[in-house]
């Protein structure tokens, strides 16, 4: 069901007909703040690892994108491959579908814990949003590209 956000965004689920202009979505964002190999690593990951995707709609665009996969054997759950458009970001837009996906976990049993995989360039945003991070590892993604490894405990 979609959800329709303050300034008539409209979150959706994923639809295989949106992978190009997701593909479009990521390589406004390349090399800002994805390395250019990692294309084909978002292709592999919607045709092969997607689980929950979700979409972010402005006016028939696709302005944003985010994910969430699942690892119940540890109660845990991962936001993946966030991506806002350039034009779009600092609208608040990438905080609302964040909640969106952290308020489904909320409601789902099997989950207390919601990790995210993110670079030196974007974790303050998670910070804020209530995650702690655990760990670093220099040049993961790609050289320049930190993994920044951060944790949030549902409160259930």
């Amino acid at each position: 069901m979609p959800t329709l956000l303050q300034n008539y965004y409209m979150i959706r689920e994923y639809s295989g007909e949106d992978k190009n202009e997701l593909l479009n979505l990521l390589r406004l964002n390349t090399p800002q703040y994805f390395a250019p190999p990692e294309e084909a690593d978002f292709i592999n990951y919607l045709d092969y690892y997607r689980e929950d995707y979700f979409v972010v709609e402005n006016n028939g665009q696709i302005i944003g994108s985010g994910g969430i996969n699942y690892f119940p054997h540890n109660h845990e759950s991962r936001l993946s491959w966030d991506i806002i458009h350039p034009d779009f970001q600092g609208r608040g837009i990438g905080k609302e579908l964040t909640q969106h996906r952290i308020n489904l976990l909320q409601n789902n049993p099997a989950i207390n814990i919601v990790c995210v995989r993110t670079t030196q360039l974007v974790y303050q945003f998670y910070q804020k949003m209530g995650f702690v991070l655990e760990k670093t590892e220099k040049d993961f993604w790609a050289p320049g590209f930190d993994l920044y490894q951060m944790k949030m405990i549902l409160n259930k």
